[in-house]
């Protein structure tokens, strides 16, 4: 091994080196482009694992190394110290570049979470691969943002993006999601937002709700497609919240009132109001929510609509799981032919129309063909049907009213399909369709799932596990002066 010292190398046995590295990755690459023009006898000899294997012990064992990294730490007194050939390192990272421009050794302070995967990020460098767990994807997306190693942090956000489902003791979620917002990275906040949303009864029952920052809490909270069992189960959870993190009040009154009375039973509605300290405390900043939430309970919702805009989020459900919101369907083997089932709902949440209900009709089609591809009837000779492959269908699931009925007047339907999947070993909400009264079904409705075939994504024990929600909307009728 080359003797290293603070002062840079002999450039001519650098270079040389790094010349050889060189010209080995070019060779490779040229020999797998190369266009062989159609000749029968032309076969590609490809040693890249061999040339891999190389860098490999290149990195391991310090051989005709040129440049060294002391790697400093908090939680260490000693240095960790890196061999390496700058050709290679300023390759991959011009960050790496400049700071070994015009020195060859250099010491980096990193902290703690980072500087013991710094070896692991060492040798993406040199073999572009890297193996990481889910509490090392943070200190390695770090990592490959401070060095500019732009193809590592894709993948690592990418590596995040699709192990959002994954299990861990503590849930890693919320803490991707404030670290997306940190670094800016939409697409991962996007994701670990809806992941959350859709998935929220099971993120309130862990360690990590605890986590929750004001902000993602009041982004949450906003929005209508959280997926939880009811209202009451979402006020337990802000409540518990709120007990352990004591905000100011001020943060604590814009939270409450953040939730959806109107969607809380009125005996439901008595007990907080007699039993909950948060509620207690802050009764003052709800009181006129609680109080339109009565009154919403009493009234018929037409005579309700006269008075109050209920076209705002406050009277609009989120996606309930009670059975009296909707109803869960398992279709076994749903490649095998059309399905139909019948549930019912409650009219609307208001407890006026607590004891109407809605029977609906469900019919679950797995190759249903749109109209371009169906069969064309033709008067030549050569065929008279098109050929039509049954892949060429596709799932169509159509939802309708049994029944219609005055007490509609003033009352739409959202109407809302999840779709379940098994990702590492938990069952979660993969898809959510949803499409109103104006539409008996969404347009889109598993257009990417092969439900054909055994191991689809989209089945568990080759079955289709499907929660069909059904959101009445009320909508204000006629105005009347105040």
């Amino acid at each position: 091994m080359a003797r290293l010292t603070g002062t840079r190398p002999v450039a001519t046995r650098r270079w040389g080196c790094a010349a050889a590295f060189l010209l080995l990755l070019l060779t490779v690459q040229a020999a797998q482009k190369a266009d062989f023009s159609g000749d029968a006898t032309a076969a590609t000899i490809n040693h890249s694992l061999t040339l891999l294997q190389r860098l490999q012990e290149l990195l391991q064992n310090g051989n005709g190394s040129d440049s060294v990294l002391r790697v400093r730490s908090a939680a260490s007194d000693e240095a960790k110290v890196f061999h390496t050939h700058q050709l290679l390192l300023s390759l991959q990272s011009e960050v790496f570049e400049s700071l070994l421009r015009n020195q060859s050794v250099v010491t980096l302070h990193e902290p703690p979470e980072t500087a013991v995967l710094f070896e692991k990020f060492i040798r993406y460098l040199y073999c572009g691969g890297v193996s990481i767990l889910l509490h090392q994807a943070i200190p390695m997306h770090q990592l490959a943002s401070k060095y500019r190693v732009w193809g590592l942090q894709r993948g690592v956000a990418e590596y995040m993006r699709t192990h959002l489902a994954s299990e861990s003791s503590q849930g890693h979620v919320v803490g991707w999601y404030h670290y997306a917002v940190r670094v800016g990275d939409a697409a991962l906040q996007e994701s670990c937002l809806q992941f959350l949303a859709w998935n929220l009864s099971a993120v309130l029952g862990s360690a990590e709700w605890g986590s929750v920052s004001v902000e993602l809490l009041l982004l949450l909270l906003e929005r209508s497609d959280l997926v939880l069992h009811s209202e009451l189960e979402l006020y337990t959870a802000v409540e518990g919240w709120l007990s352990r993190r004591q905000p100011e009040a001020p943060v604590a009154e814009r939270v409450l009132r953040a939730i959806r009375y109107p969607m809380i039973a009125p005996s439901q509605l008595f007990r907080l109001q007699a039993q909950s300290a948060v509620l207690a405390r802050h009764r003052g900043a709800v009181q006129d929510l609680l109080f339109q939430a009565f009154q919403f309970h009493a009234a018929s919702p037409l005579h309700f609509a006269k008075y109050f805009d209920v076209n705002c989020s406050m009277f609009l459900p989120r996606n309930y799981l009670a059975p009296s919101w909707g109803s869960q369907w398992v279709i076994t083997n749903p490649a095998r032919d059309d399905r139909s089932t019948s549930f019912q709902t409650q009219l609307g949440p208001s407890s006026h129309d607590a004891g109407k209900r809605v029977t609906w009709n469900v019919l679950f089609s797995p190759r249903w063909l749109p109209v371009s591809l169906r069969p064309v009837y033709s008067d030549s000779v050569a065929g008279a049907i098109q050929p039509v492959r049954i892949e060429d269908g596709r799932p169509r699931l159509v939802i309708t009213p049994a029944m219609s009925s005055p007490d509609f007047a003033g009352v739409s339907f959202q109407k809302t399909v999840l779709v379940g999947v098994r990702q590492q070993g938990r069952v979660l909400v993969k898809h959510a369709y949803s499409f109103h009264q104006s539409s008996d079904e969404a347009a889109d409705f598993l257009a990417q799932a092969d439900l054909q075939k055994r191991t689809s994504e989209y089945l568990i024990d080759n079955s289709l596990h499907l929660h069909i929600i059904i959101k009445p909307v009320y909508h204000s009728l006629i105005k009347v002066k105040k």
